[in-house]
């Protein structure tokens, strides 16, 4: 049984504040605000350094515009970690979706709404794929999605043959990325409106409490008559949707197809995610910290790159933060257990001695 992400918080209670001077409560709220923190200081710092390019409107829209994509795949890869488990599909599959948005337009003459809908149903497909070969078949999540993303990253090749795919394409479909309501990017828009989404299912539904439990210990979540077979299922069936829908904005964005494009999406969508367990909720990932997650990758990016960074700066800011975060995850997890033991010896009240 696949274990990869604990959602485990680790954020103090308001019980806990109370009991703490001044200085003892704002190093507990440190891991909680942490990120928030450091995503501003970065922006400081590079506005000081940068003053004519990076704190500008046009930088600003460059930004929400070229990460937008990032954003939505990390919250993708968020859902099936909030029930332990882990999705690569995320960056396998925009690959094969972003060429078929395209080529059902180009190639079969399919209007670019039905071109959309196929995708997302083609995702939810895969979705269940998922769920059916960690949940039914017993593999853990990171073979099985890593065996089903490189079968789809294997067809993106064989339909291209390495060539790309252009034709073209509707002012419509590509109006999906390209439009600027009220002057921002509306690739924003989209991340603002699934993020509120997913806030709203975890941590005002069941279904989120549910994911949560499950993640924490599945063999008791399950002796608490969560079915949560299908709750997992359920958790990759949503991650598959949301992958479509960035390889779509993929398409809309760069409206040509090749298979050659969309991998290195996948490094930075997980370095969101795990990035997002860190904070806000320190110990389990959540919405917000993952879109600070992706924030942190974007305003380091830029910064770096407009002070003259070499090409291979974004992979390596890439690795080198993805280890940062499995560090302060694991050491999240491992404090939430030494909090968690401290409660357990230290009750309210006195226990009665042993006889």
């Amino acid at each position: 049984m696949s274990s990869s992400i604990k959602s485990t918080a680790l954020e103090p209670t308001k019980a806990e504040l109370e009991t703490l001077s001044t200085p003892q409560a704002l190093w507990r709220l440190a891991p909680v605000f942490g990120l928030p923190i450091f995503t501003v200081v970065l922006v400081i710092l590079f506005s000081v350094i940068l003053p004519d390019t990076f704190p500008t409107l046009l930088n600003m829209r460059s930004i929400l515009n070229d990460k937008s994509i990032i954003a939505i795949l990390s919250l993708a890869a968020m859902i099936p970690m909030m029930a332990g488990r882990i999705d690569l599909t995320v960056g396998y599959g925009i690959v094969l979706w972003h060429v078929l948005a395209i080529a059902l337009q180009t190639k079969m003459g399919i209007s670019w709404p039905m071109a959309c809908v196929i995708v997302i149903l083609l995702g939810c497909v895969l979705g269940l794929i998922n769920g059916f070969l960690v949940e039914l078949a017993q593999i853990d999540s990171f073979i099985a999605t890593l065996g089903t993303g490189t079968i789809l990253y294997a067809l993106a090749q064989w339909y291209t043959e390495g060539r790309q795919i252009i034709g073209v394409l509707p002012k419509g479909f590509t109006e999906l990325y390209s439009s600027m309501p009220l002057g921002i990017p509306i690739s924003a828009f989209y991340v603002a409106v699934i993020a509120v989404a997913l806030w709203a299912v975890a941590e005002y539904l069941p279904i989120g409490r549910y994911l949560y439990a499950i993640g924490a210990n599945q063999r008791a979540a399950l002796l608490n008559g969560i079915p949560t077979r299908r709750y997992v299922i359920g958790s990759f069936v949503a991650s598959g949707v949301l992958g479509a829908i960035a390889g779509i904005l993929l398409a809309a964005r760069l409206r040509i197809g090749q298979a050659s494009v969309g991998l290195e999406f996948l490094l930075p969508a997980l370095v969101g995610a795990f990035l997002g367990s860190t904070t806000i909720k320190p110990g389990r990932v959540n919405v917000w910290g993952t879109l600070f997650g992706v924030a942190i990758l974007a305003i380091g990016i830029s910064g770096i790159q407009q002070m003259g960074g070499d090409f291979y700066v974004e992979p390596l800011f890439n690795g080198i933060t993805l280890l940062i975060a499995i560090g302060l995850a694991g050491y999240a997890q491992r404090r939430r257990g030494r909090v968690t033991h401290t409660r357990v010896q230290q009750p309210n009240s006195p226990s009665p001695p042993a006889a």
